[in-house]
């Protein structure tokens, strides 16, 4: 059992509490009224039949907190409920407070609102249009508030942010070049589906506020509730218990304001429980519209790029601002590229809000930037692994000027799928085969706090702010700790989130909880370990480079002290404990964290189809993945998480698209939209892990977990390009529009 993640097994015997399972005294629940509107103005609310009926405690409203004024991560954009118009269907303009959720529910119904119709911007092209209607008249930024840089919005205009890096003369460059190819291509929005929707409790008493939440970055709901209430932060405290499934999509800041006004206005514990189908209404991912243009010389070797890319950061800016500007760095992948043009704008529109979603940006645009790599082969009537390997920018070489160098080689990925044992299995044909590869550059935000306190018993606790989402985090913290203190796995206990307890961290997000967050554990540890040493050579008399740390105590060469002698020697008394501090900053090894990226998350997949040429149904029998990590801590749950986002891009690659029509979402149910099952995952799935142990987290680890989600779409694009020669440019690729285009080539 040493080995065995700890909430796994309270998961499997029922023991993991989540929201859900909890119940704070006097508690109530809240139901949202929602939207039908795409676009309109409130002209009246009426809540009297709704506050009449029995069980009914009181109904917030837009009025009731307007007062407090907008929030938001990057723009201030967004009322805590809807205040004289609403943005989007689903947008709450309403919450029943009641004994219990069903009454609450009941009444809901009760509640009257009347709306007048405003034109509406539904698409991208619509929103930039000239004349379009503006979504938001004005634009508050707050620089630096949850990313470094902030939004750059387009006064006028429904263009919240466009991010601009140039390198060298792309007009020169193609004027020059054999030959330049063109591309468009679209990315759907896509619901993070997470198993458990959002759900908060919030429970305001005068100055002070206290919220359950799923959320990933607590210390961002935090400082948002602090200023949106004028609570000072010390008062505002983010409890997070187990959360099932985020995805991105609890990152930032959700529902939590919305149900802490709740709480506020009624002055009791009020709960808000969303279905699946509420939280298809809370976020999604930004679509996006992707021009991308290459420049390659004779030999194939890319001489400029160019890509235009619009994203649909819905109704309210969220974190569409960060994704625009990822999605440029994405495109430009791991290759030589000594003259670019990158431009990324973030665009509102009249659907739900666009929000971060696993390696933000980087779907969109290396969907785009692979499919047109193996068209830009096929042009130059180059094999596209080949044109790859021709271009890939070497370990150590700069993609561009302002970032990192590669920390990786591309190359030894590109191998190992291509090697893979999946593919050597009777009846794998190699021209159903399609390649593509990802560099993204996560992790830029190197803040993070660890307390590490080891007990007179040997047992150990750690505290972070990261999030147990399902992918292990608080199992690696401990292991961590266990690894650097040299003490049995079984020792060490990593306590849950609690703001009031947990030491700052920015947030679960980004790849970046092994490698910063897992950093300031070290630290930690290291510092609880030079205490622990200090107490022996001062008491024991005996020099401090001539310890270590064994399993139970303290090895002086001669003798093993255990730590319960040490304490009580120390101390003179039969308890005690040690407490060590870790903390991470850009500053930390000497200013080599403040270089962006912290490490490279680099991904390589393979894949193999088969196609029914009657349906056009895609059936995908082999893949092998290839990411190098640096160093698997917890090899098991790195495996897990390389195959979980693979899934996940299985399902946008062929299934998943949440749909519009001129604004109306038609298939935001469980039932409506499709992921994918497990009997669409590749029977033949091969994973493999590199483990070179150089990155700059603990034992050499780098981040992972986002890149495996990246080469699955284009890949299974490319594939269908090679062998039948058709190019789908927009996800997801349906039967239909296999069959169509099938049909087309006939």
């Amino acid at each position: 059992m040493d080995t065995v993640r700890p909430d796994l097994i309270e998961k499997v015997t029922g023991r993991a509490e989540y929201i859900t399972d909890l119940v704070v005294p006097g508690m109530l629940h809240g139901f949202v009224v929602r939207s039908p509107a795409v676009h309109a103005r409130i002209v009246s609310i009426d809540t009297a039949a709704a506050k009449s009926v029995d069980g009914v405690v009181d109904v917030l409203v837009g009025e009731d907190v307007a007062a407090f004024g907008r929030w938001g991560l990057v723009l201030k954009d967004r009322p805590i409920i809807a205040v004289e118009r609403v943005r989007y269907v689903g947008e709450p303009v309403a919450i029943v407070i009641a004994e219990t959720v069903e009454i609450a529910e009941n009444a809901a119904e009760l509640v009257d609102v009347e709306y007048d119709e405003l034109p509406r911007a539904t698409t991208i092209q619509e929103a930039m249009a000239e004349g379009a209607p503006l979504i938001h008249e004005h634009h508050e930024n707050l620089e630096d508030f949850y990313f470094k840089g902030g939004a750059r919005p387009t006064q006028g205009s429904n263009v919240f942010h466009t991010y601009r890096n140039n390198v060298g003369d792309v007009d020169a460059a193609e004027a020059t070049a054999a030959y330049v190819h063109e591309d468009h291509f679209t990315f759907p929005a896509i619901s993070h589906f997470a198993m458990e929707p959002h759900a908060v409790i919030a429970d305001f008493r005068g100055d002070a506020l206290t919220v359950w939440t799923g959320a990933q970055t607590p210390t961002a709901v935090q400082k948002v509730l602090s200023r949106l209430f004028g609570l000072q932060i010390a008062r505002v405290r983010i409890i997070v218990p187990f959360v099932g499934g985020g995805f991105g999509g609890k990152a930032s800041v959700k529902i939590e304001p919305l149900v802490a006004a709740a709480s506020w206005k009624v002055q009791r514990p009020v709960r808000v429980a969303q279905s699946i189908s509420e939280s298809m209404l809370t976020c999604r991912r930004l679509g996006a519209e992707i021009t991308i243009r290459t420049a390659v010389d004779s030999k194939g070797r890319i001489l400029a790029k160019r890509a235009k890319l619009l994203l649909d950061g819905g109704a309210y800016s969220d974190t569409g601002s960060a994704v625009a500007t990822k999605s440029a760095n994405r495109i430009m992948g791991p290759y030589v590229t000594p003259n670019l043009r990158l431009e990324a704008s973030a665009v509102y529109t009249n659907t739900v809000p666009g929000a971060a979603f696993r390696s933000i940006g980087g779907p969109q645009a290396v969907w785009a930037k692979e499919s047109h790599m193996d068209n830009v082969a096929a042009a130059i009537g180059m094999d596209p692994a080949e044109f790859r390997l021709v271009n890939l920018a070497g370990r150590g070489e700069r993609t561009r000027p302002d970032l990192r160098p590669l920390d990786m080689d591309m190359s030894e990925l590109v191998a190992c799928v291509s090697q893979s044992s999946v593919f050597e299995a009777q009846g794998s044909n190699r021209r159903a085969r399609g390649l593509a590869v990802a560099a993204t550059d996560p992790a830029n935000t190197p803040i993070a706090n660890a307390l590490v306190r080891l007990k007179i018993d040997g047992s150990i606790l750690v505290s972070v702010s990261s999030i147990e989402v399902g992918q292990g985090a608080h199992a690696t913290m401990a292991r961590i700790a266990a690894q650097t203190l040299n003490q049995p796995f079984s020792a060490v206990s990593t306590l849950r989130t609690d703001t009031a307890v947990a030491p700052y961290d920015w947030g679960t997000g980004a790849s970046r909880s092994t490698v910063v967050v897992g950093l300031s554990v070290e630290s930690a540890a290291l510092d609880a370990a030079d205490q622990i040493f200090d107490m022996v050579a001062d008491v024991w008399e005996v020099p401090k480079e001539t310890l270590s740390l064994v399993e139970g105590g303290v090895s002086t060469g001669p003798e093993t002290l255990t730590f319960h002698q040490i304490f009580h020697r120390t101390f003179g008394i039969d308890s005690g404990e040690v407490v060590g501090r870790g903390a991470i900053t850009p500053r930390s090894k000497n200013g080599a964290l403040a270089e962006s990226p912290l490490f490279w998350e680099t991904s390589a997949g393979l894949v193999e189809i088969v196609v029914d040429e009657d349906t056009g149904q895609i059936k995908v029998p082999r893949y092998a993945s290839a990411a190098d990590i640096g160093r698997a801590i917890n090899r098991v749950a790195a495996e897990g998480q390389d195959e979980g986002a693979a899934a996940m891009g299985f399902g946008h690659a062929l299934y998943e698209e949440l749909e519009f029509e001129d604004g109306q979402p038609v298939n935001a149910t469980p039932i409506d939209y499709t992921i994918p099952r497990i009997s669409d995952v590749p029977s033949a799935f091969d994973t493999i892990l590199v483990e070179n142990g150089d990155g700059p987290g603990p034992g050499g680890a780098k981040g992972m977990g986002e890149g495996a989600i990246l080469p699955v779409a284009p890949a299974i694009a490319n594939a269908l390009f090679s062998t039948y020669g058709i190019r789908i440019t927009d996800l997801p690729m349906t039967p239909e529009k296999v069959w169509r285009a099938l049909q087309q080539r006939k």
